[in-house]
């Protein structure tokens, strides 16, 4: 039995372009406003800061910290999403 959500799930078997930044697991309409309030409107915006970070995953939870107020759950939730959207499509 997997420990993963279905929202990880579904968001790391499917195209990310389009999907809104809530799409991302972990990121919910709270952590989602903060974001998009900084110009972060799609999956694919947060994406390309994880890979400017060179996929450090303490770097990108600590930046998502830091913009999004995300606790220590929801960071690694977001992290394993978008580390899980790249292993399955890259």
């Amino acid at each position: 039995m997997s420990n993963t959500s279905k929202k990880h799930q579904s968001f790391c078997s499917e195209p990310m372009k389009g999907k809104p930044v809530t799409a991302l697991p972990g990121i919910g309409p709270a952590r989602g406003s903060q974001l998009q309030s900084q110009g972060y409107h799609k999956a694919t915006d947060v994406y390309g800061k994880y890979l400017t970070m060179h996929e450090n995953r303490n770097e990108f939870q600590g930046w998502l910290k830091d913009h999004s107020g995300a606790n220590f759950k929801q960071q690694g939730d977001c992290y394993n999403g978008v580390r899980g959207w790249t292993d399955n499509n890259l």
